[in-house]
């Protein structure tokens, strides 16, 4: 199991590298939600993710995401002892904070181009997440890690990129060709096809001749004989009707 998670993993990080330019170390983007949770289920995030994402990474959050845990008060004291060992990035609210909903949205719209993975338990951010491009969601389930797979509108603007792409470089391709001389005419040159003999599971077994050079015709007795089935008789049968015809000849003959 461990294995096709890591794999898993692996296929969906090389997609965001691969499409959007990602690279290491990757910046994790956490709220207070992702903290709590982690606190809860006793998770060690700074030792667990690195060896979950196989990679080096560094956790990121924003002074909203701090204020709005500071204003739950202290049953999340813990959660927030967490949230301020990391690196604080400027979103823009320093003036006037707004809930962390709000704040790590407008970090990653746009496209995400600080390549920002965003951490959160926080449902209704997850389904905003999901209709983003380039915004990989990561998030825990009970102990357990979980990168979500790319999102159907990330596959389908990479599908519509690589479309376009790729007929601009066919339409480079095929003006090189024609300057070189390597294309060549469209119509191929027809092989001859040769005369093929007959079939030889189709053709008929010759007959053997005679020695006069004349096959032997099939009679109707030919035929009779070779169908014709010897009859085995048993010894003691064979005994018995003798003895019973020298037992009508001898009342014959007297």
């Amino acid at each position: 199991m461990k294995i096709r998670r890591y794999k898993k993993v692996s296929r969906n990080l090389s997609f965001y590298v691969q499409n959007f330019g990602f690279r290491q170390p990757y910046q994790l983007l956490a709220d207070g939600t992702f903290c709590l949770a982690a606190l809860n289920n006793k998770v060690n995030l700074s030792n667990d993710l690195p060896k979950y994402l196989q990679s080096e990474i560094k956790f990121i959050t924003t002074q909203c995401a701090i204020i709005e845990m500071e204003n739950l008060g202290s049953k999340l004291h813990g959660a927030l002892v967490i949230l301020k060992n990391y690196v604080v990035h400027k979103c823009g609210h320093e003036d006037s904070a707004i809930p962390a909903f709000e704040c790590l949205s407008n970090m990653i719209s746009r496209g995400n181009p600080n390549h920002y993975i965003v951490c959160t338990q926080d449902r209704d951010l997850q389904d905003k997440i999901r209709n983003l491009v380039a915004a990989p969601l990561l998030y825990l389930h009970v102990k357990t890690p979980v990168l979500e797979q790319p999102s159907e509108v990330s596959v389908k603007w990479t599908e519509h990129k690589n479309d376009g792409f790729g007929q601009q470089e066919a339409e480079k391709i095929a003006k090189l060709k024609e300057l070189e001389g390597v294309v060549t005419n469209e119509e191929k040159i027809k092989r001859k096809r040769r005369k093929k003999g007959p079939n030889p599971l189709s053709c008929k077994k010759k007959q053997k001749k005679s020695h006069g050079g004349i096959s032997k015709p099939e009679t109707k007795l030919n035929v009779e004989k070779k169908k014709r089935k010897r009859v085995k008789i048993a010894k003691h049968i064979k005994e018995e009707i003798l003895k019973r015809t020298f037992e009508k000849l001898n009342t014959a003959l007297s």
